[in-house]
């Protein structure tokens, strides 16, 4: 087993936590040594619930190993259905408990309890969180789903099932409430989104639905295949990222109900107008690499080409059971998919490829700020700060605005500073300078003192930069280097002016010619 200092993922019980806290009257009831009781910080504190999650641990000690710890299971089990009163239970062992091979399954059932419990068989040492949260929302299906009647009433309005989003996942929320906004204005009703505020009630009328929307793979593709199988309900296969992404959902969801494609885009998306501006120009091409969740990778990745105008010079994914479909994705971008759960073979790749861009976890955030790499945080896992306050889908219309924003702004950061240090020796940009806002009367510092009567009046300077009178020590400038050096941009000329003026100090050089400025260009761009 691996120690590192951070991991992608937790193991496979966490996942189930994810689902069980999720919904509304479900409880888990965990076989786990106190040690492990540390996932209720992820909840509490990262996502910011107001409530510790519906988790239920043993908390067997090293002194209880050589005692009864299936008696310790067993009354765990019965203390939390006598307080928490759930609609069902899960049962299961922690990566700990699984190595003293109690039985939580057989254990429960021997309870008799009156409720629906649901087995979870979650190998801690063979899978993670991610294939955990998929398990333990397959075998809810699996156990709960009712076979829909088979006289159920006509319905005005085709109705579908959202599945995947649950808690700790990245903007779930936001993503839910965005893709149900877009469903209903083309004519679908949301029956039941699950397993994100879903009751057991909600899971058991599953299958009443017309068909599935699959947000997360990761997390609800188990479940609708199953689905699919022993109800023929369909599902979505496309992911409703970005402005592309969601058109293309927008036609698979009016084929599966064969309503009618708006005759008007419902695009809502406000990033379009920037491809039309000069500055677009400064995002054309820069590369950038691409790491997370296979979701929102592959969709990243399409974003990045075919609405950013990146180039894609590298991806991967920790999500091990999605290799294939990140290969094929890395594939059509003519670069090798990076599958792996070590974040330092990721920086390795990293430095590697020296993007210009980061598109990853709050792992390759800091490994970015390491590098002084610009980096989007675009999957889990995550920090606090990555579960904003305000609203903030990724999917949509609107997730293709926040896209944007999150992408673009770190670039354009870098242009300016690029841009404050180009100009910073221009006459007008320098510390003693007065303000440049409009409207602005402060003067600057050097001049704040009002001017005698007998000081001359200087005009103000203008942006064409004139000839200064060279020191004793210093090259003079023949009259064709001073009219070459006029042909450099003002904002730059400055230190140009200063870079070939030490060339020529350097070399002993008493005249500055044309053949000198280009030689101090070539000297100084190595």
């Amino acid at each position: 087993m691996q120690l590192t200092l951070w991991t992608y993922e937790g193991p496979p019980h966490v996942g189930a936590m994810r689902v069980a806290t999720a919904m509304t009257d479900v409880h888990y009831v965990l076989h786990a040594p106190q040690g492990d009781t540390y996932a209720d910080l992820l909840f509490t504190m990262i996502e910011r619930l107001p409530r510790r999650p519906p988790v239920t641990y043993t908390t067997f000690q090293a002194r209880d190993l050589g005692g009864d710890t299936a008696e310790l299971f067993k009354d765990a089990a019965r203390q939390a259905m006598a307080r928490f009163n759930p609609a069902a239970m899960l049962v299961g062992s922690s990566c700990t408990a699984e190595l003293i091979q109690d039985d939580p399954g057989g254990l429960a059932q021997a309870l008799q309890l009156t409720i629906p419990v649901v087995p979870l068989e979650l190998p801690s040492y063979q899978r993670k969180e991610n294939w955990g949260a998929s398990e333990t929302f397959y075998q809810l299906c699996h156990h709960l789903v009712h076979k829909p009647a088979a006289d159920k009433p006509a319905k005005v309005r085709p109705t579908c099932n959202i599945l995947g989003p649950s808690a700790l996942g990245f903007r779930h929320r936001d993503d839910v409430k965005e893709i149900t906004q877009l469903l209903n204005q083309l004519g679908v009703d949301v029956a039941v989104v699950a397993p994100l505020s879903a009751s057991v009630a909600d899971v058991q009328k599953l299958a009443e639905a017309d068909f599935n929307v699959v947000l997360y793979p990761e997390i609800g593709l188990a479940a609708a295949q199953w689905l699919q199988r022993q109800f023929d309900q369909p599902y979505t296969k496309t992911v409703p990222l970005g402005s592309h992404a969601t058109r293309d959902f927008i036609a698979e969801v009016c084929t599966l109900t064969g309503l009618p494609q708006p005759a008007q885009d419902p695009s809502n998306a406000h990033a379009h107008w920037y491809a039309k501006s000069v500055d677009s120009t400064y995002l054309t091409g820069k590369r950038v690499y691409i790491f997370g969740d296979a979701t929102h990778v592959v969709a990243a990745a399409r974003i990045a080409s075919q609405e950013m105008g990146f180039e894609v010079v590298g991806l991967g994914t920790y999500s091990r059971e999605f290799a294939r479909e990140v290969r094929d994705c890395a594939k059509r971008y003519g670069v090798e998919a990076l599958i792996t759960d070590d974040y330092l073979e990721v920086e390795t790749q990293i430095n590697a490829l020296q993007p210009e861009l980061i598109l990853g976890t709050q792992m390759e955030r800091h490994i970015a700020k390491r590098q002084g790499i610009p980096c989007a945080v675009i999957s889990a896992p995550v920090h606090v700060q990555d579960f904003p306050a305000r609203y903030a889908p990724q999917m949509g219309f609107e997730g293709a605005n926040v896209l944007f924003d999150t992408w673009v702004h770190p670039l354009m950061m870098g242009l300016e500073e690029h841009l404050i240090g180009m100009f910073r020796e221009d006459f007008e940009f320098h510390a003693g300078a007065a303000p440049s806002h409009l409207g602005s009367t402060r003067p600057a510092a050097e001049t704040a003192r009002p001017p005698s009567s007998d000081t001359p009046v200087m005009a103000t300077p203008t942006a064409i930069e004139l000839p200064i009178p060279a020191a004793s020590n210093q090259a003079t400038w023949s009259t064709e280097a001073e009219k070459e050096l006029g042909k450099i941009p003002f904002f730059v000329r400055g230190k140009a002016r200063r870079n070939t003026e030490r060339f020529a100090q350097d070399l002993g050089v008493a005249t500055i010619t044309v053949e000198t400025l280009y030689d101090a260009k070539a000297h100084f761009s190595r």
